[in-house]
């Protein structure tokens, strides 16, 4: 069986040099031709299948769509791209793209602060086929709007991470601006101190995650400080509607953004009303955030009601728990997020499966026995230890059904099963996984697996 292969040349949606600089760099570096071949061809699936460049109003404009879905995800433009953000001072085009990003989520978050997905007219309607009948506030140029706290935190670390790592202020103007102080409106919105606020949301479906309770506005909770999220990362349903790594997510992003709106954009105003907010939910998080599992341990919940009810799991979606390390919400060495990764990587966790094939954690969107590659590159990229990381590497190697590329889910005993053979946020991920290794631990690729 060969290995995977990318596009052809003509057919590649963007190209860039530093890309495939880096791309030859890397190769060079890892021992095993699998992985090897997996990593050439996951890692600029984004830029290759993903891209649509255009102009809006005389200035650049770049649409990230999923993959298999054509819409544009706000967290998930975002991710796709983060893997190529130290490479922006290195090629002019690639700057390009990013300021395009930047620019459309702006425009989007605008449009509906509460949507999380995108369509690339703005004058369209959506034309997801489950969204057509959904009950709530739906605009021309939204795809779904299921409101999801990490779908406003990923513009704010794209827009962060692009500006510390090239130093370009350009993107950084008024529609900035206005969409950043729509994100702050919309979390105090969301933390729902005066009533239940203005989103609510149902679908009609067999599927109860796919849909909030009591007339769309989810389970009750006690104001207390923490930002209400109807959905996971997943795009599933809360149970109780404090997603606790969408909220450390919000506290690291809000510093973040005020770092741009002082720095790039030169808005003190903005980024005090930033920091008060993240202040306030760092400070809620310490006090209602954490639990304890059957065995004593304290950990970090996955979702709590502020009743002092909790919920410990975790879903494989970033931000997850597992996750908090690796989007900066902790440090790696932090003793509370070392017990609470540990249970995540665990039978405490009800959605970690361990079957015959691979091991690592799923969630409750496809189902029970099914593992998310994602969940095995977050806990590499989180590790500096050998001993774990090249166990993962050998399960995502493995586990491709032949195809050389990430996949949404595989099943744990039968990795032929699997679904979405085109998932670029899995792809790029898996990339930025190689890279990182290779510029912290190259012994790790260097070694056979």
């Amino acid at each position: 069986m060969g290995f995977a292969a990318r596009p052809p040349k003509v057919q590649r949606r963007f190209t860039s040099p530093a890309v495939e600089e880096e791309i030859t760099r890397v190769s060079a570096m890892i021992a095993d031709p699998k992985l090897r071949a997996m990593f050439a061809a996951c890692y600029p699936n984004t830029l290759d299948t993903t891209v649509e460049l255009g102009l809006v109003d005389g200035r650049v404009d770049a649409f990230v769509i999923t993959g298999d879905i054509p819409c544009m995800w706000l967290r998930d433009s975002s991710a796709q791209l983060l893997s190529y953000i130290h490479l922006v001072r290195k090629d002019a085009h690639l700057a390009t793209l990013f300021r395009g990003a930047i620019a459309r989520q702006a425009r989007s978050v605008l449009l509906d602060p509460y949507a999380n997905a995108f369509m690339r007219d703005a004058t369209a309607k959506t034309n997801l086929p489950w969204a057509l009948e959904d009950q709530t506030q739906m605009k021309t140029g939204v795809a779904e709007r299921k409101w999801e706290v990490d779908s406003l935190c990923w513009p704010m670390r794209l827009a962060y991470r692009y500006w510390q790592a090239s130093g370009d202020t350009a993107p950084f103007d008024n529609i900035w601006v206005s969409a950043q102080q729509a994100i702050v409106r919309t979390f105090r919105e969301q933390q729902r101190k005066d009533g239940r606020g203005p989103y609510s949301f149902r679908r009609t479906s067999d599927r109860p995650t796919e849909t909030l309770g009591l007339d769309g506005y989810g389970a009750p909770t006690r104001p207390v400080g923490l930002i209400h999220s109807g959905f996971r990362p997943s795009d599933d349903a809360c149970i109780y509607p404090f997603l606790i790594p969408s909220n450390h997510f919000a506290v690291t992003t809000l510093r973040e953004m005020a770092l741009v709106a002082e720095g790039a954009a030169g808005n003190a105003a903005l980024a005090a009303d930033a920091r008060a907010l993240a202040d306030e939910v760092a400070a809620a998080l310490a006090k209602w955030g954490t639990m304890r599992l059957p065995d004593g341990r304290q950990v970090w919940a996955y979702e709590v009601d502020g009743f002092g009810n909790a919920v410990f799991m975790d879903d494989a979606n970033v931000p997850s728990l597992l996750g908090l390390a690796y989007t900066g919400c902790v440090t790696a060495d932090d003793p509370l997020w070392q017990a609470t990764a540990a249970a995540c990587w665990s039978d405490a966790n009800p959605y970690f499966f361990k079957g015959s094939a691979i091991e690592g954690i799923g969630g409750p969107h496809v189902g029970l026995g099914q593992v998310w590659p994602m969940s095995l590159i977050v806990r590499a990229m989180s590790s500096s230890d050998p001993a774990v990381i090249a166990p993962l590497l050998r399960q995502l190697r493995d586990t491709d059904a032949g195809t050389g590329f990430m996949h949404e889910a595989v099943d744990s005993n039968n990795p032929a099963q699997f679904t979405r053979s085109w998932f670029a946020w899995a792809n790029g991920l898996f990339g930025e996984m190689i890279v990182g290794l290779a510029d912290r631990l190259p012994a790790v690729l260097a070694n056979p697996l």
